[in-house]
């Protein structure tokens, strides 16, 4: 059984432990990954990324997005930036939707354009890499990082219903704050 967790605190991967307590509505999804909230939409309707807290129950609803969506619709969007299909890049979420965020900071994906390939340690990339073909990288490190940097910009809301207090934002968001106030 594990014990309960402050969740203003973070884990070995730096991600405040926030995720499990808050999530995101659809505006500032689309502000976090760089997306339009069409694609959101679209994305969300045909089960390519589905709201992890809270999807869609018709109209006027809205959909709740998780810390760990976020970084699921980054890495869509920068594999769409850089060409993959649509079809490889469903077939990579399944593989990311088996990892829990602690794991997906130790992921890095990688892609000729046509195939996208999970790459947990040097020895897997040097091996892609032998096959003479360019590729590219996205490390979901990276990715978790930016939306960290940026997330708290946005308004957040407990999955409970409950009030986000202000001992759940972190130093760098009161910072934040403290500017636009003073």
């Amino acid at each position: 059984m594990q014990e309960p967790r402050d969740p203003g605190t973070a884990d070995q991967t730096g991600v405040d432990r926030q995720e499990e307590i808050v999530g995101y509505r659809g505006v500032a999804a689309c502000h976090a990954a760089g997306i339009s909230y069409r694609q959101l939409d679209y994305w969300a309707r045909t089960n390519l990324v589905v709201p992890s807290i809270r999807d869609a129950a018709g109209s006027g609803s809205q959909r709740l997005y998780s810390f760990r969506d976020l970084v699921v619709l980054k890495v869509v969007k920068r594999l769409l930036d850089a060409g993959v299909s649509l079809q490889n890049i469903r077939k990579a979420i399944e593989t990311l939707r088996s990892h829990g965020v602690a794991d997906l900071a130790g992921i890095t994906l990688i892609s000729d354009g046509t195939t996208v390939y999970e790459c947990t340690s040097p020895e897997e990339i040097v091996d892609l890499l032998q096959g003479g073909q360019g590729v590219f990288g996205i490390a979901v490190s990276g990715a978790m990082q930016e939306i960290s940097g940026s997330i708290h910009e946005f308004p957040a809301e407990r999955v409970d219903g409950g009030e986000v207090t202000v001992a759940m934002r972190d130093e760098l968001a009161e910072r934040r704050s403290a500017r636009k106030t003073g």
